[in-house]
């Protein structure tokens, strides 16, 4: 697909969605009330976000991907944070930035980008990066609704590296 061809399919498939948007807007009135909240600052952050993906998309740069899902997650987190008020959890939200890399990577493959990337290593990134979630988020308190059973996730987190190094072929 050559790159004219590429950002027709493009603008396409950006005007169809649009289009779903709206209808929805229009006949569900519950999705009107969703749609109220792209005007706060984190659906700013998403919408940037998906600026960076489609952007990729037309330049014909899949990994863009990678700082898209990046972007995107960080948006995530900002909008629960501000839904919630838990401005505290950064401490432990942080750890998903690296699995965001790994989803941007497994994205980035899929639509063609650098051979570098493997599925492997991206579910591996994605992984390491919800071990660390688990960790920091016991020890700063982020599993407190688990009562006293939050060190199960530990240990299934240890046996999951465990089992990984175990079952790895080199």
């Amino acid at each position: 697909m050559n790159k004219s061809q590429r950002t027709s399919l493009t603008v396409g498939i950006i005007l169809v969605v649009l289009g779903a948007i709206f209808i929805a807007a229009n006949l569900i009135p519950s999705f009107r009330a969703v749609l109220n909240q792209v005007n706060t600052w984190p659906m700013i952050i998403e919408l940037v976000a998906a600026g960076l993906l489609v952007l990729g998309l037309m330049l014909g740069v899949p990994d863009m991907a990678v700082p898209a899902t990046i972007v995107a997650g960080i948006g995530g987190i900002l909008w629960w944070q501000n839904s919630t008020g838990n401005w505290s959890s950064w401490a432990y939200m942080w750890a998903l930035i690296p699995g965001f890399v790994g989803v941007g990577m497994l994205l980035a493959k899929v639509l063609g980008g650098r051979e570098r990337y493997s599925i492997t290593s991206a579910l591996s990134t994605i992984g390491s990066s919800l071990v660390m979630f688990v960790i920091f988020g016991a020890f700063f308190g982020g599993f407190s609704w688990m009562g006293p059973y939050w060190p199960v996730m530990l240990i299934v987190a240890g046996l999951l590296i465990g089992l990984n190094t175990l079952v790895k072929r080199h």
